[in-house]
């Protein structure tokens, strides 16, 4: 996964509280067995309204996404993160988020900001004002910051220390190749292999 240091970027406001899963990535696409190719059904159902914001050429490009409260609600579904990643989103910014779409986020490297309410608003309020309102998130410092906004953010240490090092699961394991192959030079030839 890429590490995650500091990011520039325009931002979609999608101003809706509760996105569920379900509509981030709609059911009847999860029997892919390909985890890319998802961001073409991100908000698929609401995409058939010529007014949804993802459709408005202002936006195009936007690498930040901007929400409501209980962002990712819904099933366990990881489909939903590849979606937004897949769509070229590195960041989602809402006042909430639900707590295994969060965990799924920074498991693929995806950041999820977790601001107060007001900040949120702010950041929305500015982007639906001008769209090409730059946003920073630096990871570094756990700040936001756009034109007259800054505030921090809280993220735990070693998930900070994971996106920041661009270390999912498999590369956490890759770290210790070593260490893996020394157990396994050292295992008694009589125990199974696989």
């Amino acid at each position: 996964m890429r590490p995650f240091r500091t990011h520039t970027g325009r931002a979609v406001p999608l101003d809706r509280s509760d996105v569920d899963t379900d509509q981030i990535v709609p059911a009847r696409y999860l029997k892919r067995i390909e985890r890319t190719g998802y961001g073409a059904f991100l908000f698929d159902e609401w995409r058939k309204d010529p007014g949804f914001v993802l459709n408005d050429p202002r936006y195009r490009g936007a690498t930040i996404l901007i929400s409501g409260p209980n962002f990712g609600s819904g099933s366990s579904r990881e489909h939903a993160v590849w979606a937004i990643e897949d769509a070229g989103f590195r960041a989602v910014i809402a006042p909430s988020f639900a707590d295994i779409f969060r965990t799924n986020c920074t498991k693929i490297g995806v950041l999820p900001v977790e601001l107060e309410a007001s900040t949120v608003r702010a950041l929305m309020d500015a982007v639906l004002a001008d769209p090409a309102t730059e946003i920073t998130i630096d990871l570094e410092t756990r700040t936001v910051r756009a034109p007259g906004i800054e505030a921090g953010f809280p993220i735990d240490d070693y998930t900070r220390w994971r996106l920041l090092e661009g270390l999912d699961d498999i590369g956490l394991t890759l770290r210790v190749t070593d260490a893996i192959e020394a157990y396994e030079a050292g295992r008694p030839d009589w125990l199974p292999t696989a």
